[in-house]
């Protein structure tokens, strides 16, 4: 199984239309959203091809293969328009023997983990900043943003397949990766 990571998608239907394009390309199973569908959020500018309507209809057409989070920018109304269930705070997935706690990052994040076991693998988005790193037995993992990098990123998703995950640049170029 293949497991394709966006996060901070912030309300960009340009970028958003960029990932999907990689999801096709690199033919995974899942499309993991992890939070900030619709709207830009008062701290951040206004990114490249804001249309938050057209995100929706984008993503409602892959609502069969989507399991999504709400992030801090989301709320009851984004939902009416999403025809795939995103409000949960966080959610578990379990992949190749592992427990997957993925969270948008602004109530569980690096600083405030869940309680996980060793092995366990932590994802988050929120940040805007890649991150695939194990600090005490626990992955620490975030795709960075497809709209918005921040820390002088490029625009990036993740993909987690076997026992590797990976943070990929929309030219296929690789930001970070590790070994699970």
């Amino acid at each position: 199984m293949k497991l394709f990571f966006v996060a901070d998608i912030h309300g960009s239907s340009f970028y958003l239309k960029k990932a999907l394009e990689k999801y096709k390309e690199e033919q995974a199973d899942s499309l993991v959203l992890l939070g900030d569908f619709l709207y830009h959020g008062p701290r951040n500018s206004l990114p490249e091809g804001y249309n938050p309507k057209e995100v929706a209809e984008c993503l409602n057409g892959y609502a069969d293969q989507i399991v999504g989070i709400r992030g801090n920018c989301d709320s009851e109304v984004d939902q009416m328009l999403l025809q795939f269930p995103m409000m949960a705070d966080y959610m578990v997935l379990f992949y190749n023997n592992r427990r997957i706690f993925a969270s948008h990052g602004h109530i569980y994040h690096a600083e405030h983990l869940p309680s996980l076991r060793k092995g366990d693998i932590f994802i988050q988005g929120h940040t805007h900043i890649p991150v695939a790193d194990k600090v005490n037995d626990i992955y620490i993992l975030n795709p960075g943003s497809i709209a918005l990098p921040k820390g002088g990123f490029a625009n990036s998703y993740g993909i987690m397949e076997q026992d590797t995950f990976t943070i990929k640049d929309f030219e296929g170029g690789v930001i970070k990766s590790i070994t699970l």
